[in-house]
């Protein structure tokens, strides 16, 4: 029989096999490929990427989210929403484009931050009361096109106009009262027009992202989504519309669109309020994509308690569709190619290839369970697998944590005694120059990495080139004349992942690669069982570094929210009680680092914001676990011991408190592409520790000049205490080459010298 219930996605990884798309786009940033060379890979990867999900069972497949940037900047691409600035500083369609995203030497790229809770980051559009909007619907008609073209139905996929504006930010030259809600209408209009071009190249439903209504939004955006909505589906010459919104609870806003005259909604329904929202409110006359299968998770999941679910909104809805929660991109895209992992743990894991097949399985079990019979039974036996086996409870993990004090958890002295024990350890003189941590990953790193995979070379050969790696860059910071140095940390292929693999209870993957941003692919460990740390992880290289310079060398780990955040973390346990293993593991760290005479170490916690919960009244508790358990990770250390941490690329302004909870000596945070706004928010905050706002931009090839350095560093010096300002880039340099690296540092290093003179 054919099933008459259908199962989609909500979006597909952008990357492909390999990340052939990363390495697509910077041959054609280094000039080694045409415009035209890049298009034709890109076609391919969309062409087999719409295959797989039609052979897998999807009968709908999207268009038009694929990137070769970020989907946020196409759609301000496609609303015509392009500050002047980047039209003068780039010639063709293509190299406008990726200014936005990343500069050129001419202009800095728009901001970029955080997709809502995810690591996956947008360029932030900017705004003004003079911002014109006009419709470029090309790119989704040439998507959609060649979709159908291939024999696919396809369906438009585009960020809805709310989220737009709300996600975007005021340009420069706007006033300070500036709404950006006050656009909505024009932007509406743009939004009309494009519908109307798509229905007329043949889309019967367009997908309108609208995660924005996910968050405690005011009543007065509740109103404006209202009415966007509303002139959205009164539109007289549009296809079906249906609203996609993730990541949390709707509350308030399910009425909105259960409310909205549009033809279907996709809610996120691996959050139980959603559900119990739809079951007891319904959602006459629409379609509902019900997103049962986690798109943000690597773990198989429970279809039978899936198909209860689908089965009791079944009898509530008119229109069920099986979907994925959110779109596919934040996974990577098969587990099957993890052939390095045993068959058990593999048994547990559903990247984007399974997840389809899990979507499949369950839209064939509505109609016809026996039909499904088989592919249930294999999942029954994974998830018995996971949840029976012992490998993921550790006794002596679960002693330590049981064993864990209130004192434990704080430094012995409050941070006013500290700073004076610590400038005299240290030494340091006034605005004090250092950078985030990793220095350039050269060629030479790379191919020793590959050779020691492939079997070329042997361990000892390997540790020998990156040694000579150490000394290189201990001997460029020294000519530099940076203060506080580190070790370029030319041994770790990730952040995360090079400590996940040190770690017991984590698991590391072969191919798990999935997007940052741009072409920044990370390949994100899964935690699977009780973590603990068998051996020290970083002590020899700091001990090797240091040995070559009389200056600090900081200890550089990854904090463990951080750990958690960057990781497909367990989901069979509280995520605080994981953050604790991981604290643990990293307190023996910090403390051999300590006995081995470290004095300056710095634990990253980039992801704190990022991961705090969308619903402000889910806050509290998390931020309680997260700064516990960074405080748990560092506080054994003496007093002279100076502590730094690392952030980047958020809105810091609702989480100063938790900053200030976590209670580093130093705090460095990215403020070069707001212009030194942070600045003025941590005076405001009352914020009174060490703290680094970032002067160099490092995800951009440009090289700051030391007055455009120093200008931003005025800034922080004006704002701030001179005393508690360090001069650094805004994060680590491993992207970066080392001549823009040089450069860079050379003119961070002598705008600190300026206005040390000057103050």
């Amino acid at each position: 029989m054919t099933n008459s219930t259908t199962a989609t996605v909500l979006g597909w990884p952008r990357q492909g096999p390999k990340r052939v798309l990363k390495r697509a786009i910077e041959a054609y940033w280094a000039g080694r490929s045409s415009a035209d060379q890049l298009h034709e890979v890109a076609a391919g990867l969309r062409a087999d990427a719409w295959k797989q999900l039609s052979d897998n069972g999807i009968r709908e497949v999207p268009t038009g989210d694929f990137s070769y940037y970020d989907h946020v900047l196409d759609t301000a691409i496609m609303v015509g929403a392009v500050p002047q600035r980047y039209r003068d500083a780039a010639t063709g369609e293509l190299d406008i484009y990726f200014a936005m995203a990343r500069g050129n030497d001419q202009v800095a790229p728009l901001e970029m931050t955080k997709w809502f809770d995810t690591n996956y980051h947008y360029l932030v559009p900017e705004l003004s009361p003079t911002t014109t909007f006009t419709a470029d619907a090309s790119r989704q008609i040439e998507h959609f096109n060649e979709a159908t073209a291939a024999g696919h139905t396809a369906r438009p996929v585009l960020v809805g106009p709310l989220t737009f504006l709300l996600l975007a930010k005021p340009a420069a030259d706007a006033p300070a009262d500036f709404d950006r809600l006050s656009l909505l209408e024009p932007l509406l209009e743009v939004y009309v027009e494009i519908l109307a071009q798509l229905r007329e190249a043949g889309a019967e439903w367009v997908q309108l992202d609208e995660p924005a209504l996910v968050l405690d939004q005011p009543a007065a955006v509740l109103d404006a989504a209202r009415a966007a909505l509303q002139r959205l589906g009164s539109a007289t010459d549009r296809p079906k519309l249906l609203i996609a919104s993730y990541f949390a609870a709707l509350q308030d806003a399910f009425e909105v669109l259960a409310d909205a005259p549009v033809d279907g909604v996709a809610i996120d329904c691996t959050v139980a309020d959603n559900v119990t929202a739809i079951l007891e409110h319904g959602l006459a006359g629409k379609r509902l994509v019900a997103g049962v299968i986690d798109g943000r998770n690597v773990w198989a999941a429970d279809l039978d308690e899936r198909l209860a679910t689908l089965r009791r909104l079944a009898a509530r809805v008119d229109d069920l569709v099986v979907g994925s929660s959110c779109s596919l991109l934040h996974v990577p895209l098969d587990a099957s190619k993890e052939t390095a992992v045993d068959d058990e743990v593999r048994s547990w894991l559903a990247f984007a290839r399974e997840k389809v097949l899990e979507l499949h399985t369950l839209a064939t079990a509505l109609d016809d369970e026996a039909a499904a019979t088989p592919a249930l039974e294999r999942a029954r036996d994974a998830i018995a697998s996971r949840r029976n086996s012992a490998r993921t409870h550790d006794a002596a993990v679960r002693a330590g944590m049981a064993g864990v004090t209130e004192a434990d958890a704080h430094r012995a002295a409050a941070f006013e005694q500290r700073r004076p024990q610590q400038h005299e350890a240290l030494g340091l003189p006034v605005l004090p120059t250092t950078t985030i941590g990793s220095f350039p990953q050269t060629d030479a790193v790379r191919k020793a990495r590959a050779a020691l995979r492939k079997g070329e070379i042997d361990r000892a050969a390997y540790e020998s080139a990156m040694q000579g790696e150490i000394a290189a860059v201990i001997e460029l910071q020294e000519e530099l004349g940076l203060d506080v140095l580190v070790h370029g940390e030319p041994e770790r292929n990730d952040m995360v992942q090079y400590f996940a693999e040190q770690l017991d209870g984590y698991l590391a993957t072969s191919h798990g690669w999935v997007q940052s941003y741009g072409t920044r692919c990370v390949r994100p460990p899964i935690i699977f069982g009780d973590v603990s740390r068998p051996e020290p992880m970083t002590v020899r290289w700091w001990q090797y570094a240091q040995s070559l310079t009389q200056r600090p060398v900081k200890g550089m780990l990854t904090g463990p929210v951080t750990m958690l955040a960057w990781s497909f973390v367990r989901d069979d346990q509280p995520l605080g009680d994981t953050a604790q293993q991981v604290a643990l593991a990293l307190r023996d760290e910090v403390s051999d680092l300590e006995a081995a005479g470290c004095r300056v170490i710095q634990v990253d916690e980039p992801a704190l914001r990022e991961t705090l919960p969308l619903r402000s009244a889910d806050r509290p508790a998390y931020l309680d676990w997260a700064t516990e358990s960074f405080r748990l990770a560092t506080s054994s250390v003496a007093d002279t011991t100076q502590v730094h941490t690392h952030m980047c690329y958020a809105d810091f302004g609702d989480i100063f408190a938790a900053i200030d909870d976590l209670d580093a000596d130093v705090i460095s945070l990215e403020a070069t592409r707001s212009g030194m706004s942070l600045a003025d928010d941590l005076q405001q905050s009352g914020y009174a520790k060490g703290v680094g706002p970032g002067v160099y931009d490092i995800h951009s090839p440009r090289v700051p000049s030391s007055d455009e350095i120093r200008a931003l560093l005025e800034k922080a010096v004006h704002a701030l205490d001179i005393r508690q300002v360090w001069v650094n880039p805004d994060c680590g340099l491993k992207t970066r080459n080392t001549d823009e690296v040089r450069s860079a540092l050379t003119n961070l290093v002598a705008a600190a010298t300026a206005v040390r003179a000057s103050s």
